[in-house]
């Protein structure tokens, strides 16, 4: 057999070395691609990774090569993570400024150059419009967006006018949570609040399905929630993606209790700050919002009763002043009856002279009835105008609505508004029944006609 030529494998490598370096020099070429297979060693500040093209349909790589970056490429990566909130790891699509070298050793790699933070920022806001759009667009029932404004079936919910049976999502180690905690336990106004917690990891996008799954939890509870808050602390852009998932923000759209978000960012609202009822900046401002609904409620009620107050203070004055004046009118009959008897007296004292025994006598007798019929005609008068004024003080407390409640009845209000008339409420109407020293919620699960005599005197 003939020997075959050969050459040392140096010897190759040297010339595909020497191809490359004629072809590729020194150019540089910006690159769309995702980051996989991601290291960083700390002591070297090297970054090591590989860049992956995948098929939109099918997600089967196109194309695969590997990466690297240090120096002043290691400065610019971290002046991207600072600028877009983003860490560079994997998964991560990217545009990327690259070199291309092959060296014998390592074989063919790109030298990542620098890394464009205008592609990253600008492929967030691009899903989140898509998201936007597509909630609009599938979801016109309980999504709209008017002058600017998304109204979901959620935020024209309602809110009760006290906030106490509370659910919360959240991730147990979150110090967003304690800080909620925190707040609501501590405050000044002593409220005692109710909180079931549901807990969930609460960032990356690959956990919405998880969230997803404490929400119908939420509901599936039975449970007369007065509110859901959904809280986290702050993080990097990415981690509020989970924020942004379509499929989570239309149950938030649709869902039945009123949702208050918590999620811990200062920039940029998430998707699920739109569709839900309130938004706060963090868990701490979603914990005061909710003092300080209950606050306005107390005020409301403490305005209510020194209303209550006034009036019967108002009208206390005016029975006094009535009695004042009847008084007056007393004190003038009477001196009246006193000139008209001294009149009497002064033309009768002709005839006491010439008669002055009998005449003395009888005049006496009438002078005395007078005395004695004013008496008693001052002690009665009196007497009826006191039963007169207890009468209206009587009035008074009777209709004093707590009197009312203390004798068994109840005062029933659908929407904050009093309901007197049976016709206003149907079958599945949520209303609140104030009794003497207890509050219910309660829905009507059926109503009866009645002939309206039962409780005729």
């Amino acid at each position: 057999m003939t020997p075959q030529a050969s050459i040392k494998l140096s010897e190759l490598t040297g010339h595909i070395s020497s191809v490359i370096s004629d072809v590729f020099g020194a150019k540089t070429y910006w690159v769309i691609a995702d980051i996989t297979n991601y290291t960083f060693k700390a002591q070297s500040n090297y970054h090591y990774f590989e860049l992956v093209e995948k098929e939109k349909s099918s997600a089967r790589i196109l194309a695969k090569i590997a990466g690297r970056a240090w120096g002043n490429a290691s400065v610019n990566i971290a002046n991207f993570e600072r600028v877009t909130g983003q860490q560079f790891k994997n998964d991560i699509n990217v545009l990327v400024q690259v070199s291309v070298q092959y060296t014998p050793s390592f074989g063919l790699q790109l030298n990542l150059l620098d890394i464009d933070t205008t592609f990253t920022l600008g492929k967030f806001e691009q899903q989140r419009k898509e998201t936007l759009d597509k909630l609009l667009r599938d979801n016109p029932s309980f999504i709209q967006l008017v002058n600017g404004q998304y109204i979901t079936r959620n935020s024209q919910l309602p809110l009760n006018r006290v906030l106490q049976r509370i659910a919360v999502i959240s991730s147990d180690t979150s110090a967003g949570y304690l800080d909620f905690k925190h707040t609501l336990e501590n405050n000044a106004f002593g409220y005692n609040f109710e909180i079931d917690d549901y807990f969930a990891l609460v960032q990356g996008e690959g956990n919405a399905k998880q969230f997803l799954t404490k929400l119908i939890a939420v509901f599936e509870s039975g449970i007369a929630y007065d509110a859901l808050i959904i809280i986290r602390g702050g993080g990097a852009q990415l981690d509020f993606l989970i924020f942004d998932n379509y499929e989570l923000n239309r149950a938030i759209a649709k869902f039945p209790i009123p949702v208050i978000t918590g999620i811990g960012h200062q920039k940029n609202e998430t998707i699920a700050d739109l569709m839900a009822h309130t938004s706060t900046k963090t868990p701490t401002k979603a914990a005061e919002m909710l003092i300080a609904h209950n606050r306005n409620f107390e005020e409301s009620i403490l305005s209510a009763q020194q209303q209550m107050l006034i009036k019967t203070f108002q009208l206390l004055s005016h029975h006094k002043e009535q009695l004042g004046w009847l008084n007056q009118v007393t004190i003038n009959s009477v001196k009246n009856q006193l000139n008209s008897q001294h009149r009497r007296i002064v033309a009768l004292s002709g005839m006491i002279l010439t008669n002055p025994k009998m005449s003395l006598s009888n005049k006496a007798k009438d002078l005395s009835n007078i005395v004695a019929n004013m008496k008693s005609f001052n002690r009665m008068y009196f007497a009826n105008k006191r039963v007169y004024i207890g009468h209206f003080e009587s009035v008074v407390r009777l209709m004093s609505p707590q009197n009312i409640l203390n004798k068994g009845f109840a005062i029933i209000k659908v929407n904050g508004t009093i309901v007197s008339n049976g016709e206003e409420l149907s079958p599945g109407t949520e209303m609140t029944i104030s009794m003497a020293s207890t509050e219910i919620k309660a829905k009507v699960l059926s109503k009866l006609q009645k002939n309206g005599k039962e409780f005729e005197l």
